[in-house]
């Protein structure tokens, strides 16, 4: 979260659902504008990372607080960081979930691109 506030008010920005809205859209595009096989695998591959990426974040989520690093904003960024690494290691490796590979096939049979 980024405070914006001034002496009047206070703003918060979730900066991860901003970047999570912006991933969104643009694995739509290129799902939708995926001229050749290889890219529309690679579409799907990334939505299947954007996808582990919000299953880890919702876990993360589960854990209570405390230890020995106190919540911060930077360990925030670094765990969502971190949980973005993991989720395109789980896509890529081993066929991931399988969410990809359904999702391609499901594409590539009705001709959606």
């Amino acid at each position: 979260m980024i405070d914006l506030g001034n002496t009047n008010t206070n703003v918060m920005i979730n900066t991860t659902q901003i970047n999570a809205n912006k991933n969104t859209q643009n694995i739509e595009a290129k799902l939708n504008n995926a001229k050749d096989d290889e890219e529309l695998k690679k579409a799907c591959q990334e939505f299947e990372s954007i996808f582990v990426h919000m299953l880890l974040k919702e876990m993360r989520s589960t854990v209570p607080e405390g230890g020995f690093i106190e919540k911060s904003t930077g360990r925030e960024m670094f765990e969502d960081m971190y949980d973005q690494e993991i989720a395109k290691n789980i896509s890529k490796t081993n066929g991931g979930l399988g969410l990809a590979k359904v999702l391609y096939e499901q594409m590539k049979h009705r001709g959606m691109y």
